[in-house]
């Protein structure tokens, strides 16, 4: 039985990476699925096709988040074209890697107003529906860094803690009208926003910093993601969850070795 079947989700930034991967799994526990993306429409369209292929009902919606006027449209469109919205995950993400005496100061402005700033401006466009319904589950796509730090990543590890105690302070608002929301934090997984820091050694350095000895996979992510969304996770609010390895557990150096 599928535990989303009649279920309606949006996914920010769902056309690559992370984002792509929970689409799909939210697909296949039967939600239909709006795909946002900022810039790859083709990717996005790929993403739909799949889902179709698969029986599932998906489309792709154009929107940057980062933008306030722009996640209500993409919120709007949803619930339009899909018929309802039950789901929000709030992924759309980006990173500017720099030490913090190099760092130009819209290097940590962009980052916040895309990975914090996405995920304020969505969680707002929904209240009304999720409030009305009282019910909705949010899903953030935060970050071990947002609970530790690294070299080079003060800005995004910034935003993402930024995300983190904003999704503590909704599931206390929230939680009276029947909403949820938790977070999902990545370790070290291999997707275009984190190449920079495996380029050194292929990550090897990293690698020996993970109790595990592995990096993630994107798919382990993304079933993080929907058990946070689904009904097995129906007494769990204000959460954040690592998925990282036991990454977070050790006394790392903060760099690769």
């Amino acid at each position: 039985m599928m535990k989303l079947a009649d279920d309606v989700a949006l996914v920010t930034g769902g056309s690559r990476g992370i984002g792509r991967a929970i689409a799909l799994a939210l697909a296949a526990e039967g939600a239909a699925v709006a795909v946002n993306f900022r810039s790859g429409e083709k990717e996005a369209a790929e993403v739909v096709a799949e889902i179709e292929s698969g029986g599932g009902r998906a489309v792709s919606i154009q929107g940057d988040v980062s933008d306030y006027e722009e996640a209500g449209s993409v919120v709007n469109r949803t619930v339009d074209e899909l018929g309802g919205l039950q789901i929000l995950v709030n992924n759309a993400g980006i990173s500017r890697d720099a030490l913090i005496y190099n760092m130009d100061p819209g290097d940590w402005l962009d980052v916040m107003r895309v990975n914090f700033g996405g995920v304020f401006n969505c969680t707002k466009a929904v209240l009304p529906v999720f409030m009305s319904q009282r019910k909705g589950a949010i899903v953030n796509v935060s970050s071990v860094m947002g609970e530790r730090g690294w070299t080079g990543e003060s800005n995004y590890a910034a935003s993402k803690g930024a995300v983190n105690a904003f999704t503590r302070c909704c599931a206390l608002e929230f939680s009276r009208f029947g909403i949820r929301v938790n977070a999902v934090l990545p370790g070290f997984v291999p997707t275009e926003l984190v190449a920079g820091l495996l380029d050194k050694d292929g990550g090897k350095g990293i690698k020996n910093q993970i109790p595990m000895r592995a990096f993630g996979t994107i798919d382990q992510v993304a079933q993080a993601t929907v058990f946070l969304a689904g009904p097995d996770a129906s007494y769990m609010t204000g959460s954040l969850m690592s998925v990282d390895g036991g990454a977070s557990t050790a006394l790392g150096l903060g760099r690769s070795m």
